[in-house]
């Protein structure tokens, strides 16, 4: 058992152990010959959902290793680090501090509005300063009761926590795992603890400038243990948090058929890459195919009501 769980006392911290294998049915599928499961870590928790407490757990336990009072990390307004480490952070007895990208708005997002009721001290800094890292180290400097957390979890101890979910189930028959990519961390600790003889697909939801040399793979490529990875870049329908009608639309028709609730931001992207890439003859016949339903649903607050079937 983890120093977290023996030293923090909630009841209401995520439990991995609700994650379940669910399979995709699709006729098309069966007429390329391959079979298709989605590893549900939406369900570990309702707000920090899928990839988030794995990512942060080992940064928890570095807190109370080193007696901090709590986190301080980056995101945007509608980031899905930001509000599971505020909530965490509450249930733990921690504080928290978000760097917010942007200017501070009129009317703050749903899930900043969360975020600060569970405590978080919200401070806002311009898109330049956010990408400076000059600016933020003196802010970083300037908190050194805080552990400073880079934006999504990045780093060694989020990949630690990454390498577990494919130690959740016995998932090493599979020949594919595909998850989505946003800072490369889960995809990073996915590879860790994968069979060599598995195909590790990750498909970025960032618009990059250059698919041969650019961070998210230069931070896979300098942290990972195995080469049995690639990334499909063309799944990002324009950027972050960028979608189109189709993407909704795909949105819908797999939650009317199956069930899985998917973001806009993430998973949306995730499934529709894997359907198109099974589609177009990417997979041999017979292969065994891993989806990593990371969870994150709450970003989709932030459409038109009625735009999904389905609510977060």
């Amino acid at each position: 058992m983890s120093i977290i769980k023996r030293s923090i006392h909630s009841n209401d911290l995520p439990n991995p152990e609700k994650a379940n294998i669910q399979t995709w049915d699709e006729p098309l599928f069966k007429k390329a010959g391959v079979s298709v499961d989605v590893l549900r870590l939406d369900k570990i928790h309702t707000i920090v959902s899928g990839n988030k407490w794995f990512k942060l757990k080992y940064y928890l336990e570095e807190v109370l290793l080193k007696s901090k009072k709590g986190v301080m990390t980056l995101g945007g307004p509608y980031s899905n680090h930001l509000l599971a480490t505020a909530f965490v952070c509450s249930q733990s007895g921690f504080s928290s501090i978000g760097i917010v990208r942007g200017e501070e708005p009129p009317a703050y997002s749903n899930t900043l509005k969360d975020a600060q009721s569970f405590g978080m001290q919200l401070q806002f800094v311009s898109r330049q300063q956010y990408l400076d890292d000059v600016f933020t180290e003196r802010i970083r400097q300037s908190h050194p009761d805080f552990l400073f957390v880079e934006e999504g979890g990045r780093g060694k101890l989020g990949i630690k926590g990454a390498e577990e979910i494919l130690h959740l189930k016995a998932l090493n028959h599979y020949t594919h795992v595909i998850c989505a990519v946003g800072t490369g961390t889960m995809m990073t600790g996915i590879i860790n603890s994968s069979d060599p003889a598995q195909l590790i697909v990750g498909i970025p939801v960032i618009k990059l400038s250059n698919n041969n040399a650019n961070s998210i793979s230069e931070f896979i490529s300098n942290n990972s243990k195995c080469k049995n990875f690639l990334l499909k870049y063309d799944y990002h329908f324009g950027g972050y948090a960028k979608r189109s009608t189709e993407l909704i639309r795909f949105m819908n028709h797999l939650h009317d058929g199956q069930k899985i609730p998917t973001d806009f931001v993430y998973t949306g992207k995730l499934f529709y890459a894997a359907m198109n890439l099974i589609e177009s003859g990417f997979f041999e016949l017979g292969s065994r195919i891993l989806l990593i339903h990371s969870g994150g649903l709450q970003g989709n607050r932030s459409l038109p009501g009625g735009t999904l079937h389905f609510s977060y």
